[in-house]
């Protein structure tokens, strides 16, 4: 990355690190920890990705990894049941009809 994207990253970084460290649900959370007797420490991760803007102003649509840029157009991916699974985790329910995983 350039040193523009590198200081809008950290600038990010450090605006997400604040708006964490100054919720009042958050601090709830760690009092309710520090309560029970845990030490809480929070880690987060996230992935950023800067594209150029066109001339209209819209961003541009970005291929699949794969190059195949009429499936990324179309919208068109595929959710595995690990994926599956962890949208239940966030509960978050998928538009498709259920398909039987094996465990």
């Amino acid at each position: 990355m350039d040193d523009v994207q590198n200081r809008l990253a950290r600038e990010l970084a450090d605006a997400v690190a604040a708006a964490v460290a100054g919720s009042s649900d958050v601090e709830r959370c760690r009092d309710r920890a520090r309560a029970e007797g845990f030490q809480l420490r929070i880690t987060l991760e996230a992935t950023v990705g800067f594209a150029p803007v066109t001339a209209d102003g819209a961003e541009p649509v970005e291929a699949q990894a794969d190059g195949d840029a009429d499936a990324a157009s179309a919208g068109a991916y595929e959710v595995s049941a690990n994926d599956r699974r962890f949208l239940r985790s966030l509960r978050i329910a998928a538009d498709e009809a259920p398909v039987e995983e094996a465990n």
